[in-house]
């Protein structure tokens, strides 16, 4: 069969050199046994030559099944391709057939091989040298006559260097390597792919297909389409679908594209910022630590808030606390610690508050220091809701704390407002 029939059958738009060389390089090994590793970005098209492939071989009519090694987790992708025992693990309740075992006589395509689990590699070169497997679980080798059609969009030879991927399985696979080009690499392609698309999407859609001008066609052919086929197709469907003017020009064409330069002088940091991460991660975003920190700045800052408070109660009724210092806060201290007198104390601000011994002293009866403090505290927040009349945010002025510890401290000594 021809390229030409190839691509009419298929469905392939293009005439790019690097295109057709693909084509030609899939429909002569098809008729073969021949293991194949197809080659290339993501959204290019992969599947599309796994199903020429097996649909131009004499195992055309026998099973085909394409399985994404990314989606599978590692847990369970052995037990998928090669089935298990029951009771091999937590969950085998039956026995069950793997991929291997179904599609004997057919074609299993593997897409994203370079994320298989090694453990697994091994096992697939097995299948591969010997036609043999086992179950998890099981001791019993079983035999399986399938073709194997791998596809991946990393550089596999460069895993191999760095241990992720077997060598011996990089060099089984590719017996014959098929590379699919991308999208920017065959440049003459693109207005007819975008005819092609937008004429489908305006039969689905009922609409009249969109038209590109000069100027628009050629934007269109300078993006450099990081998704490549999948990217120019969700495009057109865009343009199908939201522009009201049929016929799309260079600034129409713009509001659809992603603005690329303008992501790219985000980049540059104006004076006086934050320079970027040279990784390219942005460490301007929140991450965990970021917000951890957040959170222990703010608890921080509502402990000091407290202490404000209750020192400035502690002057008003004429008496010093005990344990009052800059951190009075100890949870873990039972032993309160005395205050000098007339000794400054500071808060987070630095502003030093100096505590008064008092000349006289009530007989009173001891009472532990944190009863003591939470007690005074829960009255001083009574007054203050009763006086601003349950307002919340006037209450928690008055008080010198901020709103959302007034909150908590209503919630905690369950204050009925």
């Amino acid at each position: 069969m021809d390229i030409q029939s190839i691509k009419n059958r298929f469905g392939i738009i293009g005439n790019a050199p690097a295109l057709n060389h693909a084509l030609n390089t899939a429909a002569q090994v098809a008729n073969t046994d021949l293991s194949v590793l197809i080659a290339g970005e993501s959204g290019v098209g992969k599947e599309a030559f796994s199903n020429i492939i097996h649909a131009l071989s004499a195992r055309k009519h026998n099973s085909f099944i394409a399985v994404n090694c990314g989606a599978i987790p590692e847990g369970t992708i052995d037990s998928e391709l090669f089935g298990h025992e029951k009771g091999s693990f937590t969950g085998a309740v039956d026995s069950r057939k793997g991929y291997f075992e179904t599609v004997n006589g057919g074609t299993i395509f593997l897409d994203e091989i370079g994320e298989m689990p090694l453990g697994t590699q091994a096992r697939l070169l097995r299948v591969l040298e010997t036609g043999e497997f086992i179950r998890v679980g099981s001791s019993k080798v079983q035999k399986t006559d399938v073709r194997v059609i791998a596809a991946t969009n990393r550089d596999l030879l460069e895993h191999t260097q760095n241990g992720k991927f077997r060598e011996d399985l990089y060099y089984r696979l590719s017996t014959v390597p098929i590379r699919v080009p991308a999208l920017r690499d065959r440049k003459e392609d693109i207005p007819l792919l975008f005819r092609k698309f937008a004429s489908d999407f305006s039969e689905r859609y009922k609409t009249t297909s969109v038209q590109l001008d000069a100027g628009a066609q050629q934007l269109l052919v300078n993006y450099p389409w990081p998704g490549n086929v999948r990217e120019l197709k969700n495009i057109a469907e865009q343009i199908s679908v939201l522009s009201t003017d049929k016929q799309i020009t260079t600034d129409a064409l713009r509001q659809f594209l992603p603005n690329r330069e303008t992501s790219r002088s985000l980049a540059l940091v104006p004076a006086g910022s934050a320079a970027p991460a040279p990784s390219g991660k942005d460490f301007n975003s929140p991450t965990e630590r970021d917000i951890l920190y957040k959170l222990f700045f703010d608890l921080k800052k509502d402990m000091n808030d407290m202490k404000q408070m209750m020192l400035d109660m502690a002057d008003q009724q004429g008496y010093t606390p005990r344990g009052m210092t800059d951190s009075f806060i100890q949870p873990y201290n039972s032993e309160p610690v005395p205050v000098p007198v007339n000794t400054p104390s500071y808060n987070s601000s630095s502003t030093p508050i100096l505590i008064q011994q008092p000349e006289q002293h009530q007989p009173h009866e001891e009472v532990e220091e944190t009863l003591l403090l939470s007690d005074k505290e829960k009255e001083m927040i009574v007054k203050a809701l009763k006086k601003h009349k349950s307002r919340r945010r006037d209450a928690a002025n008055e008080l010198g704390i901020s709103e959302r510890t007034l909150y908590r401290k209503i919630k905690e000594y369950d204050i009925k407002e």
